[in-house]
């Protein structure tokens, strides 16, 4: 049962999940299991499942992925006036289960890939499956602030192109200072009155064309060995508490968002030493979705550093339901 609650004075939207399809009975074994259950996850479960695939989906520690943090999508084809987040994961989640799909609102705590059937662990119970899905995905690094968790979709964002239509005429701060921040700062020059980019050194680690584009940009302006200390505001954000690293002096810096781009990390601890992966811990896939070892598929922001979409991430999940469905069909027809 999924209930979904819009409250449209409050601007804010609740949604309940429960472990499991009413009704539905957990089983030891499955033709695929998918771990995840942001769009890339939700995707290949309605694929598996139309395909006649036995299919259990694993949700892990935030069923439905970033998404449900996320206010408005406007960005996803099918919806002109856009859809909120977990409205649209709410709803890839039932058309999943309505095509079959299993759901287990858990967390795998250990897997076993290295000898089939593979083996899902979680904290009380024991799966085996004859194909995996990883799509666990990737968590924006954060601040660690306090006040960022309050203000996350009043104004805290982690991703310019989902969010920066929202900010059109807005003062807006960038913090970071690599490639992807300063990507973030052009992109938000489209719609912002003006990008602060607050940056820990004195010199951005951007590569050098970036670098180029971003101090010729006459929106955008840079706040130098500094870092954010705190974001204030009362329903929205109004601003952010900027530290100097050097001397320690702190002054207000007023703006309508934040935007934090310091890198994503790839939820892949638990597969290490049986996935490959490069040196940042996102996994390697060969022949599109394929990993090293042959049975278990990739699929979103687990492998994908570089467009990090919800509808890029539900493609590859279309992508390695796909793959699985053809991997289990030749290895029955092999027996």
């Amino acid at each position: 049962m999924v209930t979904l609650e819009v409250m449209p004075m409050q601007d804010t939207i609740s949604i309940s999940l429960a472990s499991i399809e009413e009704g539905k009975e957990l089983k030891d074994r499955y033709d695929v299991i998918i771990l995840g259950s942001g769009p890339a996850g939700l995707t290949a479960a309605i694929y598996c499942s139309r395909a006649k695939l036995d299919t259990l989906v694993i949700s892990g520690t935030l069923p439905g992925g970033q998404l449900m943090n996320t206010h408005m999508v406007e960005n996803f084809p099918g919806f002109p006036h856009g859809i909120f987040g977990p409205e649209l994961m709410m709803n890839m989640r039932m058309q999943a289960e309505r095509f079959g799909t299993t759901i287990l609102d858990d967390v795998a705590t250990s897997v076993e890939l290295l000898n089939e059937p593979f083996i899902i662990n979680t904290v009380d119970k024991r799966f085996e499956a004859s194909a995996i899905i990883i799509a666990t995905g990737a968590s924006p690094r954060k601040l660690g602030l306090k006040s960022e968790e309050i203000f996350a979709g009043k104004g805290v964002s982690y991703c310019a192109t989902c969010d920066g239509p929202f900010f059109k005429g807005e003062d807006i701060v960038v913090v970071g200072g690599g490639d992807s921040a300063i990507e973030e700062a052009l992109f938000l020059t489209k719609f912002a009155n003006s990008v602060y980019v607050v940056h820990r050194r004195d010199k951005l680690r951007a590569s050098k064309i970036m670098q180029e584009r971003a101090f010729s940009n006459p929106k955008i302006s840079f706040v130098w060995n500094s870092v954010v200390d705190d974001i204030i505001g009362d329903k929205k954000v109004h601003g952010v508490i900027i530290k100097d690293v050097i001397n320690g002096e702190r002054r207000e810096l007023r703006c309508g968002g934040v935007f934090i781009a310091i890198g994503h990390e790839p939820n892949t601890q638990i597969f290490k030493g049986q996935i490959d992966m490069d040196e940042r811990g996102y996994i390697k896939v060969r022949e599109y979705t394929k990993t090293n070892i042959e049975g278990v598929f990739a699929a979103g922001d687990v492998h994908d550093p570089i467009y990090r979409q919800a509808v890029t991430a539900a493609g590859f999940g279309c992508m390695a339901a796909l793959d699985v469905e053809r991997y289990l069909t030749e290895k029955k027809y092999k027996h």
